[in-house]
């Protein structure tokens, strides 16, 4: 896991064509917005988000953010346990994001 300024999360995902963007917040903070092209997978769901991220191709690079930090690193965490080489977290998460946003409604 590689924490990420903002600058350098928004910079290094611009240039990657092998990116997918993490959010792992929960669905009530999801529906404040959530950066656009992002899949949502809420890591408070315990076995079904080890489950639902088991699922995802291991040879993408991640960019995983949360509200503020905590989580995502925790998430990054779980992914490189699971066998993912490339996890990055937001520091600062959503909170300090200064990018587009989209709401899923």
């Amino acid at each position: 896991m590689e924490d990420l300024t903002q600058e350098e999360w928004a910079s290094q995902l611009a240039d990657d064509d092998n990116a997918i963007i993490l959010d792992v917040r929960t669905d009530a903070e999801v529906a404040d917005g959530i950066i656009p092209n992002a899949i949502h997978i809420d890591i408070y769901k315990g076995q079904e988000f080890i489950s639902e991220i088991e699922d995802l191709d291991k040879s993408k690079n991640y960019y995983v953010y949360c509200r503020s930090g905590n989580r995502s690193g925790q998430a990054c965490n779980i992914m490189e346990e699971l066998g993912f080489e490339n996890a990055y977290n937001l520091e600062g998460g959503i909170l300090e994001w200064t990018g587009d946003l989209v709401d899923l409604d």
